[in-house]
């Protein structure tokens, strides 16, 4: 009863339920930003738990995708057992969604997909659009911010707790 937001994840075989340090630092990334009317993309979904708690901010618009049909599925109950009306489940690789763009971008993947694959959120990021990464270690943060550079990201945040990292880009506007 003490706290704002409740949430039920029963997380199955997928990953997300709060308690590892990278999810519980996108947590807190979702609590400290504002997020009414935005559009929201979570990209390696896991259990939906942060497009769960990003409607529970207000955003309405949420698309949320994982390549694991185990989390697929679980996502697909999470969302349900939560009451959430605003939020797409997609099965499959991120470039499914590439064809939309959003205000947020959450991926809390491992570091060599989200290398690969920053070009590609950067590109459906909405100008001046957030991207939080996480699912990597401080040592690496140098790597991800050269990446995100190059796709005209600029780094505004970053938190670490045992080592683990979760970053926070905004699109700088197109020259």
């Amino acid at each position: 009863s003490d706290y704002k937001y409740d949430l039920v994840i029963e997380p199955k075989m997928s990953f997300g339920t709060g308690h590892h340090e990278t999810t519980s630092m996108m947590i807190s990334f979702i609590l400290a930003n504002e997020f009414t009317n935005s559009s929201v993309c979570d990209i390696g979904s896991g259990t939906g738990v942060l497009a769960i708690l990003a409607e529970l901010r207000g955003a309405n618009r949420i698309d949320a995708i994982d390549i694991d049909n185990w989390c697929y599925l679980n996502s697909i109950e999470n969302i349900e057992r939560n009451n959430s009306e605003n939020i797409n489940i997609h099965e499959g690789e991120v470039e499914k969604l590439m064809h939309f763009t959003y205000d947020n971008i959450f991926a809390n993947i491992n570091l060599n997909v989200l290398l690969n694959d920053i070009c590609i959120y950067a590109k459906m990021l909405n100008s001046s659009g957030t991207l939080y990464l996480s699912g990597f270690y401080k040592s690496d943060i140098k790597k991800v911010e050269i990446v995100a550079n190059k796709s005209n990201l600029s780094l505004h945040e970053s938190k670490v707790k045992n080592e683990w990292v979760a970053l926070k880009f905004i699109k700088m506007n197109d020259q």
